[in-house]
């Protein structure tokens, strides 16, 4: 992913108001950020433990979406990922997000199971460890991030869609 400003995130959120933009919590370790190992931004709102953030590449530009979490306890079950694909036993979450537009203004949203730690880059190139057994898969870590990047694309397409 090519290392985005403050300014740029802010400007990419397309499903809130560009003042809702202007108020959210960006990452801490925004300058930290090693954006080579990253497929898309993602973190949790350390003040609004419900929210989160996706900052994804989409046409050539940045694309932001406000998430949330409905039912902030996770449970302790295994869940997948539907970014990663990564099974984990108490890290994955529903985080749905208002659809951009029309759509959105009238209340409409996506939602999708997603690492409730929004770190799915890391967990395809094995950088860190899901808390549940492993299970192995026969592609090699460039096609989990091609799977990764397709995934994120699916679901940032779901959230654009006019309906």
């Amino acid at each position: 992913m090519e290392p985005l400003t403050e300014t740029q995130i802010r400007a990419a959120f397309v499903n809130c108001s560009k003042g809702e933009a202007q108020r959210l919590n960006l990452p801490r370790d925004l300058a930290d950020v090693a954006w080579d190992d990253l497929d898309y931004l993602g973190w949790r709102d350390p003040q609004a433990p419900a929210r989160g953030y996706l900052v994804a590449e989409h046409d050539g530009r940045p694309l932001g979406l406000v998430l949330r979490a409905p039912g902030v306890g996770v449970g302790r079950r295994a869940s997948m990922c539907s970014l990663c694909m990564t099974v984990r036993s108490g890290g994955v979450a529903l985080m749905v997000a208002p659809r951009a537009g029309k759509a959105g203004q009238r209340g409409h949203s996506v939602g999708t199971p997603m690492c409730s730690d929004l770190a799915c880059s890391a967990y395809v190139r094995g950088r860190a460890s899901a808390s549940s057994p492993v299970l192995q898969e026969t592609l090699t870590t460039e096609q989990r991030i091609e799977r990764l990047v397709a995934n994120v694309e699916v679901f940032v397409g779901r959230v654009l869609r006019e309906e």
